[in-house]
């Protein structure tokens, strides 16, 4: 398990494209599709980190087990 910038990176890459849609759509008046797009945005990024929190546990019972 190594901590790459890529995913850094990755995550900062989805955050600004969620802001820029999500105030594309606030201007379009589509509020509520603005709402889930960022929903979504949370969700996917969520997943992400928990996928990363889960590395490392299985990293420190690996360590532990020694």
């Amino acid at each position: 398990m190594s901590f790459d910038i890529d995913i850094l990176f990755k995550i900062a890459g989805i955050g600004i494209a969620i802001a820029l849609l999500n105030q594309i759509l606030n201007k379009a008046g589509r509020d509520e599709e603005a709402m889930m797009v960022t929903l979504a945005g949370i969700i996917i990024v969520l997943a992400i980190v928990v996928k990363m929190i889960s590395e490392f546990f299985d990293a420190v019972k690996v360590f532990m087990t020694f």
